[in-house]
């Protein structure tokens, strides 16, 4: 027999809001990222199950379930490994607030007097300060041309993971009372040089094109060869510039001012994931 539509189908969740990107569609894939003529991104609340799949620490830990959930709450991101870096935080911004509502509670301390105070942040503040650096200016070198771009979360994770790995490494090298001063210092040289290559790696994910008289190279694995060879001002110059255009998309820290003893200072927000969606009861 033929399924018949379910009659509780209007009931569904609807958008409830509509998310302007930092980056306005730019340095994503067509195949990725279905954007209306508006520029504006339907966004849905998170379902019972998003919620569950944000309390299940493998899948936090791997970056799946910062994908199945912005998949699932804006359907028009297919691939949600493809997200350029610089629209992340504006997504789970969105998502947060189109779930739970644009206020969230908070709790600082000052640095002043050490007094915890609770307060109530505007999300749409936060989301409104999101900016996208400007990857149209290339750096010149002599006769090369260095064209940028923003890293893709997928890169970016596994980066993090492995990093992530190898700084536990390094703690566990150091607090061993098996090895020897030479083992550990071995060991510790071993770690480092995966950290270096881990930040060549990133490195590589952002860097769209090298233009040279002859030709313009855009295959990752050669760009890593140069990043592994070119000499130190050059690395460490793009380094820097690749460091500084994400600050540029990071969360601002935004102007807090202490009840109990007047002190005003910068208070930072992270979007802890766990913390970040798993507030409400």
């Amino acid at each position: 027999m033929p399924q018949t539509a379910n009659p509780l189908k209007q009931f569904f969740r609807q958008p409830a809001i509509y998310l302007s990107l930092p980056s306005g569609g730019q340095y994503w894939d067509t195949r990725v990222l279905q954007i209306p003529q508006t520029k504006e991104i339907p966004v849905y609340p998170m379902t019972a199950i998003d919620e569950i799949t944000y309390r299940t620490p493998d899948a936090l830990f791997n970056g799946q379930a910062v994908v199945n959930v912005i998949q699932s709450c804006i359907p028009a991101i297919r691939d949600a490994w493809q997200v350029p870096g610089v629209d992340l935080n504006a997504i789970l911004i969105g998502i947060r607030i189109a779930s739970y509502g644009h206020e969230m509670e908070m709790s600082s301390k000052c640095p002043s007097c050490e007094e915890v105070n609770d307060f109530s942040l505007d999300l749409r503040t936060i989301l409104d300060s999101l900016e996208c650096p400007d990857y149209s200016k290339t750096m010149i070198y002599g006769d090369l041309e260095i064209t940028l771009c923003p890293i893709a979360y997928k890169h970016q994770n596994q980066t993090n993971i492995e990093q992530y790995n190898q700084q536990r490494s390094i703690q566990q090298i150091q607090a061993s009372e098996t090895l020897t001063d030479e083992q550990k210092i071995e060991r510790l040289n071993q770690a480092l040089q995966t950290i270096t290559q881990l930040t060549i790696e990133t490195l590589k994910y952002s860097i769209a094109s090298i233009r040279t008289p002859d030709t313009v190279v855009t295959e990752s694995d050669h760009i890593q060869e140069f990043l592994v060879n070119c000499d130190r001002k050059l690395y460490q110059d793009v380094r820097d510039h690749i460091i500084s255009l994400r600050e540029q998309s990071d969360i601002k820290p935004f102007d807090t001012t202490c009840p109990s003893c007047n002190h005003k200072w910068k208070q930072t927000l992270t979007l802890d994931q766990a913390a970040f969606f798993g507030v409400a009861s």
